[in-house]
């Protein structure tokens, strides 16, 4: 497809270094601006995708952005600017070397992890007699180890942080009091708009002034998962499955196509037309997540245009 962005190359004034991730493409100036690229590229299993999806990359710096502002009141972020719709521009940050997962519901890994018989999840006790998708007591934090680019992320217990100094205890209390205030608000921003924040994940960095900040995406349809809350109650009466608004759809096709990121298996081809119903899919979760009807950028020259707003930003 070529209305997608899935590689950048670009060299900005004071352009010291460029970092690559799963999705983002991120470019460090003058040591102490970050300017990230969310590109089209799809990752699942922890694995890209060879072909992008057009619009993805919008979408989901769209959602963050507003995701952001709406959370900023509560939890310090990273973000100082957006000057163009797959660019976010803001403080540069030294990430935590984990990712704060928070689950309100025993759904994807955590019920993968239940049906296999474990009933502790990242040192966290999961009640017996729970089915799929049903509710926890309250949310359990399930830690994951931040992994390079094609390796998996690992499940990791706080006693693992702490007792491995990957993140000091101070430090730590603030994350965890973070992550629950954020998916607070998160559960709040869904439900006005009929949804259910089902689980999400969170990523922090420190400023240079020693500040702990929120960085990266929040509550896109990648970094979570949201179900619609009509009808919620009745599917798990009768044990259906549940409406997902969140990436699960393209893992369940992959696994439907055998599948699942291991080791020997091939990524199946992605059709044009599947690629097009994946674009309308993300399309319909922006809408949904945000309430608001989504405006397609200009696409005949991705790089052009995000170059030109990138150096128009940064000339002022």
């Amino acid at each position: 497809m070529s209305n997608t962005i899935t590689d950048t190359d670009f060299n900005f004034p004071g352009q010291k270094n460029v970092y690559k991730g799963k999705v983002r493409e991120v470019y460090t100036l003058n040591d102490d601006v970050l300017v990230m690229v969310a590109t089209d590229r799809l990752s699942a299993f922890d694995v890209v995708m060879p072909k992008g999806i057009p619009f993805k990359g919008q979408i989901l710096n769209q959602i963050a952005t507003k995701m952001m502002a709406e959370t900023a009141d509560i939890v310090p972020n990273w973000l100082t600017a957006t000057p163009d719709p797959n660019v976010a521009v803001g403080k540069m940050c030294e990430p935590f070397k984990v990712e704060m997962v928070i689950r309100g519901y025993m759904s994807g890994h955590a019920a993968r992890e239940y049906k296999a018989g474990k009933r502790m999840l990242c040192g966290v006790s999961m009640p017996d007699g729970m089915q799929e998708n049903d509710k926890f007591p309250k949310p359990i934090i399930t830690p994951a180890t931040k992994a390079e680019m094609g390796d998996h992320d690992e499940d990791i217990s706080r006693e693992d942080i702490l007792k491995k100094g990957i993140v000091s205890e101070a430090d730590y209390v603030v994350l965890e009091k973070y992550t629950k205030a954020l998916f607070e608000r998160g559960t709040q921003i869904a439900a006005k708009r009929g949804l259910i924040l089902v689980d999400t994940k969170y990523e922090f960095g420190k400023t240079k002034e020693g500040d702990i900040v929120l960085i990266d995406e929040i509550h896109t349809p990648d970094s979570s998962r949201y179900f619609y809350a009509e009808g919620y109650e009745e599917r798990q009466a009768k044990g259906e499955a549940q409406k997902q608004l969140s990436k699960e759809f393209v893992r369940q096709w992959l696994i439907s196509n055998n599948f699942q990121g291991l080791e020997g298996q091939t990524v199946p081809e992605m059709s044009d037309e599947y690629i097009t119903s994946v674009s309308e899919r993300y399309i319909e979760l922006y809408e949904n997540i945000t309430g608001e009807t989504f405006i397609k950028a200009d696409v005949s020259n991705i790089q052009q245009r995000v170059e030109n707003n990138v150096l128009a930003y940064l000339s002022k």
